[in-house]
């Protein structure tokens, strides 16, 4: 799927956040090898550490339904912030064992763009090597 498609599938789903704290919107669209997409978008709670990101979502989705790194070909990641929502610490981490290392990761918030990956978002990460020995 191309990088613009898969943006524009992202703000759509952008359009289901639930931020009645933050009023902060995300929304996130993943793209597999076999063309199927899944979205999430940022949900939030009072307990704040119950709250999930929309990246989390996306790539939660994906696993649930049977996908692996190697099926995914792209994640956007957009907002409606006056700056490109990259992810935070928890997601960066997750994507780092859930996605592969140069799957590129396109961020959007409509003003700006960026494509990265979570090699780039993510040095010297603590992955399964480190808790296998």
């Amino acid at each position: 799927m191309e990088k613009e498609a898969l943006v524009e599938l992202a703000f759509q789903a952008m359009e289901n956040a639930y931020a009645p704290y933050s009023n902060y919107h995300v929304g996130a669209a993943l793209c597999t090898k076999d063309g199927n997409v899944f979205l999430g978008a940022n949900v939030e709670n009072a307990s704040y550490g119950a709250c999930n990101c929309a990246e989390r979502n996306a790539v939660f989705a994906a696993y649930s339904n049977g996908y692996r790194k190697e099926d995914i070909t792209g994640l956007a990641i957009v907002s409606d912030g006056d700056k490109l929502a990259a992810p935070c610490g928890i997601c960066r981490q997750v994507l780092s064992e859930l996605i592969n290392q140069d799957t590129p990761i396109y961020l959007s918030n409509h003003q700006e763009e960026m494509t990265t990956n979570i090699n780039d978002l993510l040095p010297m990460q603590f992955g399964i090597e480190d808790v296998l020995r």
